[in-house]
């Protein structure tokens, strides 16, 4: 492991770089290994169906602990074990899993294309408040959690 320059955030390949790497990786596949429909189907159900099990996880565990499930009402308490293990928002995981597996099984690309739209608005109207909301709520707990679990995956 190599040392960090603390006056640099330590990124070790620019951003677009990683982008255009993805973005030719897929074309090459696309070229020489294209999903037929029954493969776009059977991911596109996979996504789906994972994103369903996700979803209603994370309910059974607010269920259970005896929290509301709804980001518009006050929470009791802190959940960070299940799936909060491994995202700060296995919920939005699961509904953008659902939203692209569905685009999948519809082969729709329209609404893939809106997707970053989606996910834009979801971290300034939604997730950026729940967080503001539970570091004043919860105060150092969260913090100490927010900084050791991604926000996504």
């Amino acid at each position: 492991m190599t040392a960090i320059d603390a006056g640099s955030p330590g990124v070790k390949v620019p951003p677009p770089l990683l982008y255009a790497g993805a973005f030719a990786i897929g074309m090459l596949l696309q070229k020489y290994a294209p999903l037929r429909r029954r493969q776009a189907r059977l991911a596109g159900a996979g996504l789906a169906a994972g994103g369903v099990a996700l979803v209603l996880w994370t309910r059974l565990l607010f269920l259970q602990r005896g929290t509301t499930i709804l980001p518009t009402r006050p929470v009791s308490l802190l959940v960070k074990d299940g799936p909060f293990r491994i995202s700060r928002n296995p919920i939005y995981v699961g509904l953008t899993a659902i939203y692209v597996g569905t685009s999948l099984l519809r082969r729709a690309v329209w609404p893939l294309m809106l997707l970053p739209g989606v996910v834009i608005i979801m971290q300034d109207a939604v997730i950026d408040r729940e967080e503001s909301y539970l570091e004043r709520r919860f105060g150092e707990d969260y913090l100490t959690y927010k900084s050791s679990v991604r926000r996504w995956l």
